[in-house]
């Protein structure tokens, strides 16, 4: 078996790279019926987003809580601006999408415009903000439910580590499988919020507010002054709602083609739904002059005040309580990408890079379960714990991703580009403004682990970067290698007596090597004496034409005689090719493999540790019918 150091083939295409055809209603292609359509893609890439009008809007009232009711009055204009810079983003990457189809999003626009060490920060960042999307989601969408039922409390943690086992689960199937799984909760979320906001506008004051009662307010008292820290704040504060932005352009490859045209399609839609519900719950909040209360979501007393405290409301509380625990996905559907693009650029190790047949990087969604896992074991379940370091990551982001677009409207100066470069720098202010302050605000509350992890990270990959280029430069990847030649070939066989597997051993070893070695390990002690000179009898009667070799050791290991046996071997032989053939048993039933001493593999570390030896592990499989092959492994 080879093992292929270099570069993993790429995934999706080369940017630039002309995509096929759509194929139009009819069924899709072979590759394609693993890939989303546009409206999947909005149910398995935008659950983030979606799920963020549920504490955005929030954020937003408690900071401008602070300044009392007079504050409270400046929510619809801190909504319009973060809604302004969510058009921005939504503009900013479909021209992402359509100039990177590779996916990648930042990292992607980073490494060609801004540099490969701006792009690892850009990539470092946005792992660092998926990772912790799927903690704060699960246990958002956890705490929702411990509210309901405080019995389950403190189980919070079980109930986390269960919905994330579901999620993975779901996504390990493949992407159009967790499309069409969250589907329907999506589709329920949008509905009900959008239907509270018409339902709202047609109310001339709340209809209930039992939600909120005998609850204590958080309006801060005889307030009348809104300073521009207090506005900036609650700005940085609301941009918590547009986490997820950015995970269609990151996730390009796993669209149908035509990819980037259908990953437009899901930016704007995602765009246009975000900035609807965003807009319509705060004019709500305006509309019946709600105050924010401890123990009660904004999201809420608005659905209380809109439907009324009737079956409606809980169908609001229970769609939020299941998208904020299913918006984990999203980080399920962008990271494995870029830990592709990554792995493809000798950033992560190459196995992130591989697909299984549902177009799935199953090792990318297996290690970003693992390390949620942990993230939720280590914070209680506590979504308190974690809040604090979401969305720095994505704001850095943001701002590394429109940086770069201006620079590519400089590069290529199409038709309107300095109109495109100056929304995007623009943006650029704004997403990076918010990221100073959201750093500073939340620095002693958590946020110092970020701008500690962010340079690890980054020292990470370069590191991984460098041990690849070091095996690239040892195996000449890139070079016309030397013409192959024939080598004489020296095979050498551990053996511990005799049997059919060594009759095997020794076939398959003559059929491989010029010369053949058949070594056994002998030990001092008298019981180990009989038994070597048993063997050496029955050797000598059974006559194999192979020779027998005793190799002497004073202790019990059994690797290091032969480790030390071949490398002699290979110095006094420098220009013969030395082999290990170690045969092994493979039993018929998996259990049974727990009956075997492990021989084999003792030998193989060692030899592996100590030389350069090729090693072939030879498998005898045990089966009903004895006269069936032997299995090679290389």
């Amino acid at each position: 078996m080879s093992i292929d150091m270099g570069k993993p083939s790429t995934a999706g295409q080369a940017p630039g790279a002309e995509e096929p055809p759509d194929t139009g209603v009819g069924t899709p292609a072979a590759g394609d019926r693993h890939r989303l359509t546009a409206l999947q893609g909005l149910a398995a890439l935008s659950l983030d987003a979606m799920a963020s009008v549920a504490y955005g809007p929030e954020s937003i009232v408690l900071v401008l809580a602070a300044a009392g009711a007079y504050g409270m009055g400046f929510t619809l204009p801190v909504t319009l601006a973060i809604a302004a810079l969510l058009a921005v983003l939504v503009a900013s990457y479909r021209q992402v999408i359509a100039a990177f189809p590779d996916g990648g999003g930042s990292y992607a626009v980073a490494k060609r415009h801004l540099g490969r060490r701006t792009s690892l920060v850009a990539a470092a960042s946005l792992i660092l903000d998926y990772v912790l999307n799927v903690a704060v989601s699960v246990t958002a969408g956890v705490a929702a439910l411990t509210s309901a039922f405080p019995e389950l409390y403190g189980e919070r943690v079980w109930i986390c580590l269960g919905v994330l086992v579901l999620v993975t689960a779901v996504n390990l199937r493949g992407v159009v499988e967790s499309a069409k799984a969250f589907l329907v909760p999506t589709a329920v979320f949008v509905g009900s919020i959008l239907a509270m906001v018409v339902v709202g506008l047609f109310r001339d004051g709340p209809v209930s507010t039992a939600s909120a009662a005998g609850h204590a307010s958080a309006l801060g008292e005889g307030a009348t002054a809104v300073g521009a820290l207090l506005l900036l704040k609650a700005f940085a504060a609301g941009c918590s709602a547009l986490t997820g932005v950015e995970a269609v352009a990151n996730a390009v490859p796993s669209f149908r083609a035509p990819a980037a045209r259908r990953a437009q399609r899901t930016e704007v839609a995602l765009g246009a739904l975000l900035g609807v519900m965003l807009i319509g719950l705060s004019i709500l909040i305006g509309r019946f002059h709600l105050q924010p209360v401890e123990g009660v979501t904004v999201l809420a007393q608005l659905a209380d005040a809109s439907f009324g405290h009737n079956a409606a409301f809980y169908v609001v509380q229970f769609a939020t309580m299941v998208l904020l625990a299913l918006a984990a996905n999203t980080s399920f559907g962008g990271l494995p990408v870029l830990m592709s693009l990554l792995a493809r650029d000798n950033h992560l190790p190459h196995v992130f890079a591989l697909k299984a047949d549902r177009q799935v990087h199953r090792h990318g969604v297996v290690w970003l379960a693992l390390v949620s896992a942990l993230l939720l074991v280590c914070s209680g379940g506590d979504t308190n714990t974690l809040v604090p370091l979401f969305a720095i990551g994505v704001f850095v982001g943001f701002t590394i991703c429109q940086v770069g677009m201006v620079r590519h409207w400089y590069g290529e100066r199409p038709r309107g580009w300095q109109a495109k470069a100056a929304l995007n720098g623009f943006g650029a202010l704004l997403t990076g403004v918010s990221a100073v302050v959201v750093t500073a605000t939340k620095f002693t509350e958590g946020a110092w682990l970020i701008v500690v992890a962010l340079p690890l990270l980054v020292l990470g990959f370069e590191k991984i970067h460098r041990a690849y280029a070091e095996i690239g430069e040892r195996l000449e990847l890139g070079r016309v290698p030397q013409a192959p030649h024939r080598s004489r070939s020296v095979v050498v066989v551990p053996v511990s007596g005799l049997s059919r597997l060594t009759c095997q051993a020794l076939t398959a070893a003559r059929s491989l090597g010029d010369e053949v070695l058949a070594v056994t390990v002998t030990h001092p002690t008298a019981e180990d004496r009989r038994a070597t000179e048993a063997l050496r009898r029955d050797w000598e009667l059974w006559k194999p034409g192979v020779e027998l070799i005793e190799l002497s050791s004073e202790t019990r290991s059994l690797g290091r005689p032969v480790s030390a046996y071949v490398r002699k071997l290979a110095q006094t032989h420098p220009d013969a090719q030395v082999t290990v053939l170690i045969p092994e048993t493979e039993p018929a039933h998996l259990w049974q493999r727990l009956l075997q001493n492990q021989r084999g593999s003792v030998v193989a570390h060692a030899v592996r540790r100590d030389t350069d030896a090729v090693i072939c592990r030879l498998r005898f499989r045990i089966t009903a019918d004895a006269r069936r092959s032997v299995l090679m492994r290389l």
